[in-house]
């Protein structure tokens, strides 16, 4: 299974349809792609696993956020007043 999460990884160009988020609007998608890369980046680190699995999220996300999103919920979650369940 990680070989087939890490040729994803390596193929990767844009994020691909997700039909949980239909909508013209990726906001959600946005969003919960950095909520599910640092929910998989501290599970992974908490089992002492491969960290690298959680990479499509993170590529995904940082395809479809605004980099001063990105960069304001970094500041939020340094300074624990980030609003996400991590």
């Amino acid at each position: 299974m990680a070989e087939d999460i890490r040729s994803k990884i390596k193929n990767y160009q844009t994020p691909p349809f997700d039909s949980h988020f239909p909508n013209q609007n990726q906001t959600r998608n946005c969003w919960q792609n950095n909520l599910d890369f640092h929910r998989c980046e501290k599970t992974m680190t908490a089992k002492r696993g491969d960290v690298s699995v959680c990479e499509w999220y993170r590529r995904v996300y940082k395809s479809l956020c605004p980099i001063s999103w990105v960069s304001a919920w970094d500041d939020h979650r340094t300074e624990g007043t980030f609003s996400g369940k991590i």
